[in-house]
């Protein structure tokens, strides 16, 4: 895998007039309300065991917080997804924006690996929990893995983010294996998603969000995993990291 990052920092944010300011601090507001709504909506359409009402909702709440904050979000490659009955999205990570557009702008049924932390979060962690989405709990072993594949061959489609968490600088890390093995393990292709500018206007520790900017998605090639075993994992995690910084923007 490369070692040698590609940018070393972001390109300084405009300065933030009072109007702007303000925008982001209601923005934030008005978002942190329609995450608990969202939420509320997800866990009813979960428990009622409606997966499909549950994505509806989750688009909802993601293209609504891009909405508010007047964030453009620029996507190429979708027709690489459009073509696959369910996928293994395997993608960088900047900032909790990089959720809110995949919740909202990928197709089919996207559900996302999350650590197990989040299910402290009232409501938001329950709805996660029932909703299909992957938690990570090390301590539960191969039961937790055995589940992430019964979700994953049940239909839905899986959004991970294989740096492990949220960097505040303008590079590609290096990706876990764990995406690598989820795919193998579900024989489902898995697709390189590079994510640029989104920590930008909302890094990792930022309280406000910096509205009105731009971020940009590419989706690369599929890759199969017809035929890989476990041991693979470690190739393929090396394909979709050098696919990712490949189409990785610094300058966005």
């Amino acid at each position: 895998m490369a070692s040698h990052p590609q940018a070393s920092s972001y390109t300084a944010a405009p300065p933030r007039g009072i109007f702007n300011l303000a925008w982001g601090v209601v923005a934030t507001f008005l978002s942190a309300v329609w995450t608990m709504i969202c939420a509320i909506g997800a866990a009813l359409a979960a428990i009622l065991n409606k997966p499909r009402a549950v994505t509806a909702v989750t688009r909802a709440w993601g293209r609504g917080i891009i909405a508010v904050c007047g964030i453009k979000v620029e996507i190429e490659g979708l027709e690489n997804l459009t073509a696959l009955k369910s996928y293994v999205l395997v993608a960088n990570h900047k900032s909790f924006f990089d959720i809110f557009a995949s919740a909202a702008f990928m197709p089919g049924d996207p559900r996302f690996v999350a650590k197990k932390e989040l299910l402290k979060i009232p409501i938001v962690g329950y709805a996660m929990q029932k909703g299909g989405h992957i938690i990570i709990d090390r301590d539960a072993g191969g039961r937790e893995i055995r589940k992430a594949i019964q979700i994953i061959r049940s239909g839905l489609d899986v959004c991970v983010f294989a740096e492990g968490h949220r960097y505040n600088d303008n590079v590609v890390h290096e990706f876990n294996d764990g995406a690598a093995w989820l795919a193998i393990l579900s024989k489902l292709p898995a697709v390189p998603m590079s994510i640029s500018g989104s920590g930008r206007f909302y890094p990792r520790g930022a309280i406000f969000v910096t509205p009105g900017l731009t971020m940009r998605m590419v989706i690369g090639q599929p890759i199969s995993t017809e035929g890989m075993r476990s041991a693979d994992r470690a190739e393929l995690t090396r394909k979709l990291e050098d696919a990712v910084r490949a189409s990785f923007t610094p300058e966005v």
